[in-house]
């Protein structure tokens, strides 16, 4: 009996599998070059960063003031902080940060998404496009 539910199981994995992909492209709330960030990995990332900020810890120096030198348009007033947003989807806990930063400020409210990828500069960001 179990051996006939087996190609009905792994069928069905597959199936929510697939169904887990494509929620992911069609929920994208920032792309960061070619990665596709939902809503929800956006809070988390915010919300370690924001609370490693205010409890005056780092992980790898992580989060630290970032001081905009792009001089890009945020649509919140800072002091900004920077904190590493992961294409792997994990909220970061140290080792390499990876291409991507989320940008919060004091008040824990976004300013935006930010990305190594694309830069002119080693060193330098552009800012990931809202979906």
């Amino acid at each position: 009996m179990l051996l006939s539910l087996l190609p009905l199981l792994l069928s069905s994995s597959l199936v929510a599998a697939s169904a887990h992909d494509t929620e992911r492209r069609d929920s994208c709330a920032y792309y960061c070059g070619s990665t596709c960030y939902w809503s929800s990995d956006v809070s988390a990332a915010q919300a370690k960063g924001y609370e490693l900020q205010q409890d005056g810890e780092t992980v790898h120096d992580y989060p630290h003031v970032y001081h905009d030198y792009e001089g890009f348009d945020f649509s919140v007033s800072g002091t900004y902080y920077e904190y590493p947003i992961m294409d792997d989807y994990d909220v970061y806990d140290g080792g390499s940060p990876g291409a991507d930063r989320i940008i919060f400020n004091g008040d824990d409210e976004l300013a935006g998404l930010i990305t190594h990828t694309g830069a002119s500069s080693e060193d330098g960001f552009v800012q990931c496009t809202s979906a």
